[in-house]
């Protein structure tokens, strides 16, 4: 069996990421209403609800709707991320307009909790068997707000994992195969010196894609983010943050970047061109580059469960039931169906979506899983093992994603465009007061 991890691409820090505001306009609205338009009229109970991307959820409605006869669900789907979140956050200050059932991705999931209050304590409304015990530990907690009420069940995650081009190691005299790459990713020492290596013995290939993707996985790996559990902003207070941008510059300044913005037309291109080498890899991202890079590339592209600094996770979403909501039981019920093992393992299949449930990661569907583009062990099993290896979810307080899409990443473009690091730092540290303020 075949799966690809297939997620649709955007940019942004995370799976479903924030898009550009220039793309509002462009996304449309896909309204799906599984049991008629009707419905109503026949006496059903019709529950509506609102997801971004791709959930493979498609024959799970219909599924729902059999076992439950009474219900009608309509559903309202949008193509990408940030113009949904935009929508959601909207409609949530307007007090109105919101759907019984709401997905929120990570990103966003700070700003989520910072309004707990107009979102229903799942523990209270929620059926019983959805309980801490399904999910894995830090994916539960995540969800949590400062009174300790559920605000979301989870769905999916990005556990992280490193993709390779083994040809092009081979070349720079570099081990190549997947269970020798080890010594190279233990650490982010030994990746960047590895790096160097690289780009003194291939001419025209950088080492990795963009210094902001770096960042970010390095960033995720902190045990305070840009945030303390107090929401203060920890940029200047946090020696681990200027330590990683003092790193990642340096590579930069060593010609480790392609200096690519993720995501970019240009980035796309980068992996036909075979413009880098390496690319963090959360597991939707399997997807992405098999889709960019095609089918002349199948096989030069590996993936090793070795990732620098320790697994970690990058991605993934939440089910979460609005005040608004006038079936909040009903609604509860239907997210707690949709995110039960059984019907991760059937999303994961649908759509490559990597479930969050503990069940769902010891399922033999799961573990089997293969992708043939790429080199490396079974990825199901790669991707399961990662997951259980990540030890707790760090903090996001209010405005986390939006340091690092609108002031990480630009002041990081414009280092890798010829501004200097320190010109760059007080760029990023300027911008993320101003959101966080």
């Amino acid at each position: 069996m075949r799966h690809h991890f297939r997620r649709t691409g955007q940019a942004g820090p995370a799976r479903r990421a924030i898009a550009t505001a220039s793309a509002v306009a462009a996304v449309g609205l896909v309204t799906v209403a599984c049991g008629g338009d009707d419905a109503a009229a026949d006496g059903k109970l019709q529950l509506s609800i609102s997801t971004f991307n791709e959930f493979g959820y498609e024959e799970l409605y219909a599924e729902y709707e059999r076992l439950h006869p009474d219900i009608d669900i309509v559903v309202h789907e949008t193509g990408q991320g940030g113009p949904y979140h935009q929508s959601l956050f909207t409609k949530l200050g307007a007090g109105s307009g919101l759907d019984d059932v709401v997905a929120v991705e990570e990103a966003h999931l700070p700003e989520v909790l910072d309004k707990s209050s107009r979102f229903h304590d799942l523990t209270e409304i929620g059926p019983k068997e959805a309980g801490p015990d399904r999910w894995l530990d830090w994916k539960y907690e995540a969800a949590l707000d400062k009174d300790g009420r559920l605000i979301g069940y989870g769905t999916d995650i990005g556990p992280l994992a490193m993709c390779y081009r083994k040809d092009l190691f081979e070349q720079a005299g570099l081990p190549s195969e997947p269970d020798e790459v080890a010594e190279l990713f233990e650490s982010w020492d030994s990746y960047f010196a590895a790096g160097d290596e690289f780009v003194a013995n291939v001419d025209g290939v950088a080492w990795f894609d963009s210094a902001a993707q770096i960042f970010n996985a390095m960033q995720n790996q902190l045990d305070v983010g840009y945030f303390d559990r107090q929401d203060r902003l920890t940029v200047e207070s946090n020696p681990e943050i200027k330590r990683n941008w003092d790193r990642v510059t340096d590579a930069v300044a060593r010609g480790q970047s392609a200096g690519l913005v993720a995501f970019s037309n240009e980035w796309n291109s980068g992996f036909t061109q075979s413009a880098f080498a390496t690319k963090t890899c959360p597991s939707w991202m399997l997807g992405v580059i098999e889709e960019q890079a095609g089918e002349d590339l199948a096989g030069a592209w590996a993936v090793t469960d070795a990732f620098p600094g320790g697994p970690r996770n990058w991605g993934g979403s939440y089910l979460a039931v609005p005040t608004q909501s006038e079936h909040p039981e009903e609604a509860a019920a239907l997210a707690a169906w949709l995110t039960a093992p059984e019907q991760q393992i059937k999303a994961f299949k649908a759509a490559g979506v990597f479930p969050s449930q503990v069940e769902a990661l010891e399922s033999p569907d799961l573990l089997s899983a293969t992708n043939d583009y790429f080199d490396g062990p079974p990825m199901g099993e790669l991707f399961a093992e990662q997951a259980k290896a990540i030890g707790e979810a760090q903090y996001k307080g209010p405005g986390d994603g939006k340091i690092q899409e609108n002031a990480l990443s630009p002041a990081l473009q414009a280092v890798e465009q010829g501004t200097s690091p320190a010109e760059g730092w007080e760029r990023f540290v300027d911008a993320a007061k101003q959101i966080a303020s």
